[in-house]
């Protein structure tokens, strides 16, 4: 294991990063949110439908 090695691909890494930014960030967040809003939608529903169904 080449301590050295990983530190520099970790540094390069680190400046190739940037700040994304505000309309990056707001595109992400609201597709984040929907993805989250989706699955829990579709517990919701796959709850209901079990609550229905005779055991």
């Amino acid at each position: 294991m080449d301590v050295k090695l990983e530190l520099s691909s970790y540094v390069r890494v680190l400046k190739l990063a940037s700040t994304p930014s505000w309309n990056e960030f707001s595109k992400i967040s609201k597709i984040a949110g929907a993805g989250i809003i989706l699955v829990g939608l579709l517990g919701f529903v796959i709850a209901a439908v079990m609550s229905f169904l005779p055991t």
